[in-house]
């Protein structure tokens, strides 16, 4: 429902120092808010194993809800701090976008990575597993390659038609809802995420992948983000805010 002209309320940001956090702060919470995403995702996947052997559609669905739940508190939680990317196709989005400055790119690519890889060290000592237990779960084949440039063109196109909409305090739900979603309507179960591929090699469990799986889903990720931003661009071709100054906002 539209408002008619000049009645729609006027978007209010947070005071600029409450949104212009120190990069320090925003790296800190990419690599927390990462880590607690991958220890979900891990974690939940060795729980639903050990909960239901042999049942894999139960396991998925164990999986993939304790992750749906997980990565809305942690948008809610971590968002207004760094934009809650926790995903480096997200990070490589803002910055096509001008949303985000190229002197943060590396710094939050690399924290993102950092907090993924401690998050899957991390599920697998909280399990008693070995620290790391490089997974064996070959995942690579045609299906699940078009299946990870799906689900990344999927979610980088929610984030952004979604802020683009207006419906600010609706990302959280939205993007927590599709990851959710794409774990059933995808072969590759929506890893979605280069941070998040690159750790679940590191745990030969239910969510792990083997290292040689990861590169071509990355590739994958890189070329559906790359397909989201273009559509964006003809879709949405005025100015938006940022991740972080959306996740900030009040009206």
């Amino acid at each position: 429902m539209r408002c008619a002209a000049g009645q729609c309320p006027k978007l209010k940001f947070a005071a600029a120092d409450s949104v212009d956090h120190p990069l320090s702060r925003r790296i800190a919470a990419e690599a927390i808010g990462t880590g607690f995403l991958v220890a979900a995702v891990v974690g939940s996947g060795i729980a639903a194993e050990r909960l239901s052997p042999g049942e894999v559609g139960l396991q998925l669905l164990e999986n993939s809800t304790a992750t749906v739940f997980a990565l809305t508190a942690l948008i809610l939680t971590f968002g207004s701090v760094s934009g809650a990317h926790f995903n480096p196709a997200v990070t490589l989005s803002e910055l096509a976008g001008g949303r985000l400055q190229r002197r943060a790119v590396l710094p939050y690519m690399g924290a993102q990575v950092a907090g993924a890889c401690l998050g899957a060290i991390l599920a697998n000592l909280m399990f008693d597993l070995q620290a790391v237990t490089v997974s064996t779960n070959d995942r690579l084949t045609p299906a699940t390659f078009l299946s990870e440039i799906v689900a990344t063109f999927g979610l980088l196109t929610v984030i952004l038609g979604v802020v683009r909409s207006g419906r600010f305090a609706a990302v959280p739900i939205a993007v927590a809802g599709y990851i959710g979603a794409a774990y059933w309507f995808t072969s590759s179960t929506s890893f979605a995420n280069p941070a998040v591929t690159i750790a679940r090699t590191l745990s030969n469990t239910f969510a792990g992948i083997s290292p040689g799986s990861a590169p071509a889903f990355i590739a994958a990720q890189l070329i559906g983000a790359a397909l989201a931003v273009l559509l964006a661009r003809f879709l949405f071709p005025e100015p938006e805010p940022s991740l972080q100054e959306v996740l900030n906002a009040r009206r």
